[in-house]
């Protein structure tokens, strides 16, 4: 059972990304999912998360209006859209399925010039 992040990479300010989370071992679609980031020396803060049916998105306020979230549960994935990136938004970007001990081991994500 795990959960794998991908499409992490070095990305210029104002460029885009997208994150993938994949399940193997369980039915992602059965579980709300959240993204978290956790950048050098910082807390790991929460990004945004979807509920099962993808129906509902919540993101935070540093990211609102640049990062989409999104799933498609027949391919037990769901993706992070990330646009408008800044230097702010280089971290360790991780999934979770909501309430549970499933965690990826994390993708890098570095915006710079």
């Amino acid at each position: 059972v795990q959960l794998v992040e991908s499409g992490g990479g070095l990305v210029q300010p104002g460029g885009s990304l997208r994150l993938s989370c994949a399940a193997s071992g369980f039915t992602l679609r059965t579980y709300a999912l959240s993204w978290y980031r956790q950048a050098p020396g910082k807390e790991r803060e929460y990004v945004g998360g979807i509920n099962s049916a993808g129906g509902r998105t919540n993101y935070a306020d540093s990211v609102k209006g640049r990062f989409t979230i999104s799933r498609v549960n027949a391919n037990n994935t769901v993706y992070l859209q990330m646009n408008s990136l800044k230097p702010e938004d280089t971290a360790v970007y991780y999934c979770n399925a909501v309430g549970t001990r499933y965690w990826g081991q994390g993708t890098q994500v570095t915006v710079s010039s």
